[in-house]
């Protein structure tokens, strides 16, 4: 069987993982959402969910990875439960399909660094003629697909860990910078009152719901990369203390993206925050908008910055996704990484052609379903959206936990953290995981995934 490898050290591992949970789904997803959930009080409710349901969900996921040191497939196999490997299975298929269209948006991302580089600012009013350029983003997406695939073709340490201390960083440097910049311009005020403001009459249904299902999307959870991660992981480390810097990672970089981004909206629209592109045109119409309003050089400047920000994002939680299929096949079927990854990436590019054709190059794929009450049909890439990120990662994480607290038990879970955390045994995080795990979040993950196929098919 091949070598699987692991991290070389507590830094490598929460680096990696937090750049997992780092991704588009943060300055991409995260701001739009923002947008659609009336601004302060979503982000607040947010904060809530990411530290109260998803950090015990990742601290069970990183456990189960480390106790087995098997793929999301073979850690429940090893645990002497096979028949539940049916988790793992639905894991790696949400991964290979998030990462379908994910590889596609993170291909419009690389080409728009060039449209900015290039002060091809008209692209704010041909987005949809962008995207249905087959030829132009097929391509943008085969060359990020061959970045991802090339960075974990060199494994764990020498790939994964590798460029994920690199990147890390300087995503981090690179919002700062257009933080402070974005601050500078007339009318950002009013889109920071917008974003950090909470506005109780905006509290609704669809904003709980939306909120519990960003933070649970932008820490990848229930879709097996957590577990991956976890069994390359040293059995010293300290779970709890690495999951908590991967959570308070994703968050800080979530809330950054949105100081950068609300007060460019801001400024966009002179301090009009109403009928502001509030979906996916957040990012890839009214930002260009704004690069175009500043003009020249200038403007040519912080656009191209902006979008080479979001492919450093993008290809920090891709490589994740990509290790998903990779350390399933590599572990079960005994072959090599690079020809895991070859097989991996081939599979993943054929799966998102249907996504790429979506966008009015196809009739078919651009109105490819229509469900519930949507006043239109939905294309290929927003059908398996819903199905992986609204119905198969809550349903994921509702069976690991149902799998951890009630069938491999607790103590079990008890006894793999504290390894690393004996101070865990007599804290009240200790009592919290065994309510929250047995109980609470199976109740509002069930949920979730219930209200989501009411909502779509009914």
């Amino acid at each position: 069987m091949a070598p699987r490898g692991g991290f070389s050290n507590r830094l490598g591992f929460i680096a990696a993982a937090a750049g997992s949970a780092v991704g588009l789904g943060n300055i991409w997803g995260f701001p739009f959402e923002v947008g659609q959930g009336g601004g302060g009080i979503f982000v607040l409710i947010y904060l809530f969910f990411c530290f109260t349901l998803c950090l015990p969900v990742m601290l069970t996921e990183v456990a189960i990875g480390r106790r087995t040191n098997k793929n999301a497939v073979g850690a429940f196999t090893a645990l002497g439960y096979k028949r539940w490997n049916f988790i793992g299975k639905l894991g790696v298929l949400s991964g290979v399909l998030i990462l379908s269209f994910y590889n596609l948006i993170a291909g419009w991302s690389f080409g728009y660094i060039f449209e900015m580089a290039t002060a091809n600012f008209n692209i704010s009013e041909g987005f949809n003629s962008f995207t249905s350029d087959l030829l132009k983003v097929g391509s943008y997406a085969l060359i990020f697909m061959l970045m991802t695939s090339l960075v974990v073709s060199k494994g764990i340490s020498g790939g994964i860990e590798k460029i994920a201390k690199i990147l890390m960083p300087t995503l981090i440097l690179m919002i700062l910078g257009v933080v402070i910049y974005s601050l500078t311009l007339p009318h950002s005020m009013e889109g920071l009152k917008f974003y950090l403001l909470p506005d109780l009459s905006e509290i609704k249904f669809s904003t709980i719901y939306n909120a519990m299902g960003q933070a649970f999307f932008s820490l990848s959870l229930g879709m097996g990369a957590l577990i991956t991660y976890g069994s390359y992981v040293g059995k010293n480390e300290n779970l709890v203390s690495s999951v908590t810097f991967i959570t308070l990672a994703d968050v800080g970089i979530a809330v950054l993206a949105g100081l950068m981004i609300f007060p460019l909206v801001g400024f966009l629209t002179e301090g009009s925050m109403s009928g502001v592109n509030s979906g996916p045109e957040l990012i890839f119409v009214t930002l260009p908008k704004i690069f175009g309003t500043i003009g020249g050089v200038t403007g040519a400047i912080v656009g191209t910055f902006f979008f080479i920000l979001l492919c450093f994002a993008a290809l920090t939680s891709t490589v994740s996704l990509m290790e998903v299929p990779v350390s399933y096949t590599v572990d079960e079927w005994g072959i090599s990484r690079k020809k895991a990854v070859v097989i991996s990436a081939i599979v993943v590019f054929l799966v998102g052609i249907p996504s790429m054709l979506g966008h009015g190059f196809s009739c078919f794929f651009t109105e490819f379903a229509q469900f519930g009450d949507s006043e239109k049909p939905l294309n290929f890439l927003g059908v398996i959206m819903g199905i992986a990120n609204d119905t198969f990662l809550p349903l994921g994480g509702f069976l690991i936990m149902i799998f951890a607290s009630h069938i491999w038990k607790k103590e079990n879970l008890d006894q793999e953290i504290m390894m690393g955390a004996p101070k865990y045994e007599s804290s009240l995080l200790r009592k919290y995981m065994h309510l929250s795990t047995s109980y609470i979040i199976p109740i509002v993950l069930f949920s979730i995934f219930v209200t989501t196929v009411i909502n779509t098919f009914f």
